[in-house]
């Protein structure tokens, strides 16, 4: 992968990782009813979204330093990227 790859997915994990914490909370508040069994089903739902923002957020992390190291593809340099089409 090159550069503006990673860097595309760093940039979306990391959002969906923030989304993650705010769907959790809003799944948690809003499916929030009257009786035991929906109090229940709310809290672990919510519990289980935000589950998924840690493992996002460290894609977005790795994403992003693997887009230091990562080389250009061949036929990809940044010169021409530069150059306008024909």
């Amino acid at each position: 992968m090159n550069s503006s790859v990673c860097r595309t997915l760093s940039t979306i994990c990391f959002q969906a990782g923030i989304l993650s914490v705010i769907l959790s909370i809003t799944i948690w508040w809003f499916l929030n009813g009257d009786d035991t069994e929906t109090k229940a089903h709310a809290e672990r739902f919510g519990i289980f979204v935000g589950l998924w923002a840690p493992t996002l957020l460290i894609l977005s992390n790795r994403f992003d330093r693997y887009a230091d190291k990562a080389k250009p593809l061949p036929g990809m340099s940044e010169e021409a990227e530069d150059e306008p089409k024909a």
